[in-house]
């Protein structure tokens, strides 16, 4: 069994900065893409950010700029940097891990409960 724990969010002002946490643990051979997505009042759930195992990464264009998506492998564990922060950012940000049991078993996605982010002054 894999759990995501997302940690990190609260409540910023406008203009602000936070940084959200995400730590796989479990039994598993390896985790290959991790991601951000976030549900806002009323919306459906969204991309926010992708990175993969080596480090690549890409954004959704609202955040481009402003959000920085990063990981740590040894500690499995990934971080999400969010500056210039607007209401509209306002949402519950889930975690994302597609994790292998076996180095050649196809990946298993997993989702973390989420963490609330409140952008207001």
């Amino acid at each position: 069994q894999v759990q995501l724990v997302e940690s990190g969010g609260g409540l910023v002002q406008p203009g602000g900065s936070l940084r959200l946490s995400c730590a796989a643990s479990g039994i598993f051979a390896s985790i290959d893409d991790m991601g951000w997505y976030r549900q806002g009042p009323g919306k459906e759930r969204e991309l926010v950010a992708r990175i993969t195992s080596r480090g690549i990464t890409n954004y959704a264009d609202s955040v481009k700029g402003r959000f920085t998506i990063s990981r740590d492998n040894a500690k499995n564990t990934m971080y999400l940097q969010m500056s210039s922060l607007k209401p509209e950012d306002t949402a519950v940000y889930y975690c994302n891990a597609d994790v292998r049991f076996r180095v050649l078993w196809r990946a298993t996605s997993y989702w973390g409960n989420g963490t609330l982010v409140t952008v207001s002054s």
